[in-house]
């Protein structure tokens, strides 16, 4: 699975790293999110889902 961020559309929420801390960020600056890697391993495939779709802003799509 590879992680799509749209950081464009992001809204700063932190929703995305308080479900996947190991996969998402946020730039201090800012609050954007960031992606820390844009492979998922399979025992993180719950919380990038989760993270995706508790985001607010719908920036985060996931693709095989």
């Amino acid at each position: 699975m590879k992680i799509i961020l749209e950081q464009d559309k992001c809204v700063a929420s932190g929703q995305c790293v308080m479900a996947a801390m190991d996969v998402f960020d946020q730039r201090d600056e800012d609050g954007i999110a960031v992606l820390l890697t844009d492979e998922v391993a399979d025992e993180q495939v719950e919380a990038v889902r989760h993270a995706a779709a508790v985001c607010p802003a719908l920036a985060i799509r996931l693709a095989d």
